[in-house]
């Protein structure tokens, strides 16, 4: 049925007979203008609170994996106990919302499974920051092996990158989707720690409580009385409308049910600040002669940012830093010519390129060697630059060495040859 139909029941009348002297173009136009004006009519005509009241479950997820029927099988991938089937995001089709506040509870699933494997697996202990809180204000954490402060060699400082993720994780999509190795830091921990590391595991995404608003009570609304002006009944249907509208945006969106509000952690309350207390109450106290950093995208920003407040401590103290997909930016960030010559010599930036592994890149600036991570995916880049990474701390750590020995011997020799001259007067 055409528009002008659709009118001529809508309106009693037909203007067929009118439109067949009008030109082609005002055809168009009144079409297009009936049809707004049906389509804002049958709009109106839906109850937005029924609507609104769609058969969407509700948002009660289980709280242990077992209780979501997953687990992790002998190969880190995280299946379905009963069809053994990956994860499926969309469990409910058309309840995008439903479906993803049951992902985030299914990441703090993981967030917790993977402090536990911090914990049990790697033998690492959780340290409070700051690390003079009272018991009335929030905290955060890290994770140290029991060698982080007291081994005398070498210490590995672990910075991932921004978003949800936690201490001991690269990225929760991996974790779910494809394997514990690819998405946590686990194996950079035991392979450090295999290979004589201290282990620090940073967590620069904890940085406040949450709490949610105290409710307001709402104001008694005055009794509509029936002498009310029409126009201003009309102004009060036209707000009642767009607060239904608004409220129809906010259940199509996934958002949150409550209004909360960020209660930050003393000193820690971004990814920069964090790191930055790490440093000075911790890494900077530590035993090791040589200190390696690995840091992904939004850490490598955090890193640069250090660099800038602490360069002098940092080149005394820091070996090497690998770097993957760092978001840093030395102009933004303003860094010196001095810390640009340091980068240059002792840090690596494994990024997303569809070159094979370790294929040298174009620099985009004048701060660290770029090289190809073997892969295009920006969340893998880590994983997939692991053995280059620890072949770059090694290589480092016998430069030191040997530096150090030759250090040693020239002093030894100068010893001796005063020794001598001493001797012979």
């Amino acid at each position: 049925m055409s528009v002008l139909h659709l009118t001529k029941t809508f309106y009693g009348i037909s203007l067929l007979g009118y439109v067949k002297h009008l030109s082609l173009e005002l055809k168009t136009i009144l079409n297009v203008y009936i049809a707004c004006i049906v389509c804002e009519y049958l709009l109106s005509r839906i109850d937005l609170d029924e609507l609104m009241k769609k058969d969407e479950p509700p948002f009660t997820f289980p709280k242990t994996l077992e209780e979501f029927e997953y687990a992790f099988n002998e190969y880190g991938q995280l299946r379905h106990i009963k069809t053994g089937e990956p994860f499926v995001f969309n469990a409910r089709e058309d309840l995008h919302r439903w479906n993803q506040k049951r992902y985030e509870a299914l990441g703090e699933i993981i967030t917790q499974y993977v402090y536990e494997l911090l914990e049990k697996k790697c033998n690492m202990t959780k340290e409070i920051l700051p690390v003079d809180a009272t018991e009335d204000e929030p905290t955060g954490f890290i994770y140290l092996s029991p060698d982080a402060l007291s081994n005398p060699s070498k210490l590995l400082v672990l910075i991932q990158g921004s978003g949800v993720v936690r201490a001991g994780q690269w990225a929760r999509r991996l974790i779910i989707n494809q394997d514990l190795n690819s998405g946590t830091q686990i194996p950079f921990i035991e392979r450090a720690m295999q290979e004589g590391y201290g282990v620090m595991v940073l967590n620069p995404n904890e940085n406040y409580l949450e709490v949610e608003k105290p409710t307001k009570s709402p104001l008694p609304s005055p009794t509509e009385t029936s002498d009310e002006p029409a126009e201003k009944r009309e102004r009060k249907d036209d707000k009642e409308g767009k607060k239904k509208k608004e409220f129809y945006e906010k259940y199509r969106n996934p958002q949150r049910e409550t209004e909360t509000e960020r209660i930050l952690i003393r000193e820690n309350g971004s990814s920069e600040e964090h790191v930055l207390y790490v440093w000075d109450h911790f890494v900077s106290k530590a035993a090791a002669k040589n200190v390696f950093i690995m840091a992904h995208s939004y850490g490598g920003l955090s890193f640069v940012e250090l660099m800038n407040q602490r360069e002098l401590e940092v080149k005394n103290k820091v070996c090497a830093v690998a770097l993957t997909d760092s978001a840093h930016n030395i102009w933004l960030q303003e860094t010196t010519k001095s810390t640009q010559d340091w980068m240059q010599e002792h840090c690596r930036n494994w990024v997303s390129s569809p070159e094979p592994l370790d294929i040298p890149l174009e620099p985009m600036m004048p701060d660290c060697p770029r090289v190809s991570a073997g892969t295009e995916r920006h969340e893998l880049t880590s994983w997939m630059s692991f053995d280059s990474i620890f072949r770059f701390f090694s290589e480092f750590h016998a430069k030191e060495g040997e530096e150090a020995e030759e250090t040693s011997n020239s002093v030894t020799t100068r010893s001796g040859s005063h020794k001598n001259k001493h001797q012979d007067l």
